[in-house]
């Protein structure tokens, strides 16, 4: 049987892009793949090779793509730093075609616990240092907020 994740992968990136252009607030697939992609590099930046991977393991077929893609596996961790600094750092990349929003981070984080197995996400990050469960961590009102979308 072809998992879920390779089958309707297409389908659940776009829900998953949708989320995260709405909750940034803005107006172009392309945009916020840049914003995301961002978002990818400075987490992955702050993680050994076996740390990126087990994260990578967690997340539906196209962003784990995303998350690996031409990461240079060769460089050592960074620290992690405030979520100001580090969505600085995400506006940088790719400067000249970057519209990335102050609320990148956050936004990407709630975006991707709608389209995630929470438990399995959880799971990972719990194996990582506290500093990288709360790159994730979103503050919601409502937790049905974050209840995993399946289309």
């Amino acid at each position: 049987m072809i998992p879920w994740t390779y089958r309707y992968a297409s389908r659940d990136f776009g829900s998953f892009l949708s989320d995260a252009k709405q909750r940034m607030d803005l107006v172009s697939d392309n945009s916020t793949y840049t914003a995301v992609d961002a978002v990818f590099q400075v987490f992955r930046r702050r993680l050994t090779v076996e740390q990126g991977l087990a994260f990578a393991g967690a997340l539906p077929s196209v962003l784990c793509a995303i998350f690996i893609r031409e990461w240079d596996v060769t460089r050592k961790p960074v620290p992690f730093s405030s979520r100001e600094v580090m969505s600085r750092e995400a506006q940088q990349v790719r400067k000249h075609h970057n519209l990335t929003p102050d609320n990148a981070i956050e936004a990407t984080a709630w975006a991707l616990r709608r389209h995630v197995d929470q438990r399995d996400l959880d799971r990972v990050l719990e194996t990582l240092p506290l500093a990288a469960r709360e790159y994730w961590h979103v503050d919601v009102a409502d937790p049905a907020e974050l209840q995993q979308r399946i289309f």
